[in-house]
């Protein structure tokens, strides 16, 4: 795909040392979480918003496809770049450039780690509530890419409601900034909420401003055991009901404790179907009686127990338990799809219930792991790829699966994006007009399909 003399241009661009070209080296960055694979033909790490840039404009005039990469923990094969080209590895853009507690803003840079920039904010007693499982490897401009969630969006929100602006080069190379540190802006289009999720199809973030609140005084965890997961899921309706919003309200069933236990052992309940792991925080007043509410919700919808942490570090080990759940879960398998079809609250029930016939029905091993306060399902399909039968199974479940959740009012993806492993079902969601209006935003602003091609969109996989 490359004419004579591009390699010799990124080296001019970047340094000779930081672009990759050695199978040894693009191997590592032909795949992520997905089995989707594809070699590059190159590998460049810029660290200037001008080389990111230069590298855009060079491929529009070459005609090579880009594909932008953070750390790739992300679940839907946006990062694999399935047109070959040149992977663009965002790591040298690492620094926070800015916390401004007057503005309570941070300005930072896409390959940012998730978890140092808690650490950083939290010192000085602030809060950035996003938090993906992946949070101490993935990046905040991955996040951004992937519009991100994680356990908290049950009463903070997603990645999309504390961006305030971005530095973005365009897929033409132009820069342009979006938005501002301003709690108000409805200056022209909203450009920045446009590209939050958009999986660097429409341009590279190089700088991210995002706003932080207060770090709240207290918090509690909770661990609710349920001899029948369909009590566990009712319980997500009881607490909203009694108008208590959690931090977090994460379901896991009997399958997921098994392994997670095999894996990291935190004395999860086995002979239980179901848990349903909590956490309230706010004011130590408000988090007691917030506690109480719950628990009374808790054991109106039959759960047998509920414990509560009894110290900080009893809580982080409940929590790394269910950090580890996806871990867990690979380890029992050779390939392991992680679905994320997401209902509205009130289905939970309804959908972990077709959850389980489904699985039972394709003869799949598909432990449960769910955001229940959000309606965001993790069904886990332990699978083998090389296995093509099953793989056929495989398919026709993820094929019912999402029907099902469209049929509900819910939608193809919660937090994970659409890359490559959904993008057949975006027209069920959005219908052949929907998806023409998106792909008509695509082309205007990158007419030469340049950047992370055959991702969101079924025809731009056509031959690959």
């Amino acid at each position: 795909m490359f004419t004579p003399g591009v390699i010799d241009e990124l080296k001019k661009i970047v340094g000779k040392d930081d672009v990759l070209t050695s199978p040894e080296e693009l191997v590592c960055y032909s795949y992520d979480t997905t089995p989707f694979t594809h070699l590059p033909q190159a590998v460049v790490l810029p660290e200037s918003t001008q080389e990111v840039s230069a590298i855009l404009k060079l491929a529009n005039q070459e005609k090579f496809p880009v594909t932008p990469r953070g750390a790739s923990s992300n679940l839907s094969g946006g990062s694999v770049p399935v047109q070959g080209g040149v992977v663009m590895l965002m790591v040298r853009f690492n620094r926070v450039l800015e916390i401004d507690e007057e503005n309570l803003t941070a300005t930072v840079e896409p390959g940012v780690v998730l978890a140092q920039f808690h650490r950083a904010v939290e010192a000085r007693g602030l809060f950035y509530p996003p938090d993906p499982a992946s949070l101490s490897i993935s990046t905040l401009g991955g996040n951004i890419g992937e519009g991100s969630g994680g356990p908290r969006c049950f009463k903070y929100g997603t990645t999309k409601d504390y961006v305030l602006g971005l530095e973005v080069v365009l897929p033409n190379g132009e820069v342009i900034w979006t938005g501002s540190k301003t709690v108000k802006n409805v200056s022209g289009y909203d450009l920045t909420h446009l590209l939050v999720g958009s999986e660097g199809t429409l341009g590279v973030v190089t700088k991210i401003i995002v706003k932080l609140i207060p770090l709240p005084e207290a918090k509690m965890t909770l661990l609710a055991i349920y001899d029948h997961i369909d009590d566990a899921a009712k319980t997500v309706s009881s607490i909203v009901a009694r108008r208590i919003i959690p931090t977090t309200l994460e379901l896991l069933d009997r399958a997921t404790m098994e392994l997670v236990e095999a894996y990291k052992p935190v004395g999860l309940p086995l002979d239980a179907e179901a848990v349903l792991l909590l956490e309230i925080d706010g004011s130590e007043a408000e988090v007691k009686r917030q506690a109480s509410l719950v628990e009374e919700a808790c054991r109106s919808c039959k759960a047998r127990e509920v414990q509560v942490a009894k110290s900080k570090e009893e809580s982080e080990q409940l929590w790394s338990a269910r950090r580890s759940a996806l871990a867990a879960v690979a380890r029992g398998c050779v390939t392991l799809v992680i679905e994320d079809a997401t209902v509205p609250r009130s289905a939970v029930p309804q959908f972990v219930r077709i959850i389980g016939e489904l699985a039972r029905k394709h003869h799949l091993r598909v432990p449960l792991l769910a955001h229940a306060g959000d309606g965001n399902m993790h069904p886990l399909v332990m699978t083998d790829f090389r296995d093509q039968e099953e793989m056929v199974r495989v398919d026709a479940f993820a094929d019912e699966l999402f029907r099902a959740a469209l049929d509900l009012g819910g939608t193809l993806s919660g937090e994970h994006g659409i890359g490559t492993l959904k993008a057949k079902y975006l027209a069920w969601q959005f219908g052949p007009a929907g998806v023409e209006a998106m792909h008509a935003i695509k082309r205007a602003l990158d007419p030469n399909n340049i950047l992370n091609p055959g991702k969101i969109f079924a025809n731009d996989l056509e031959g690959v």
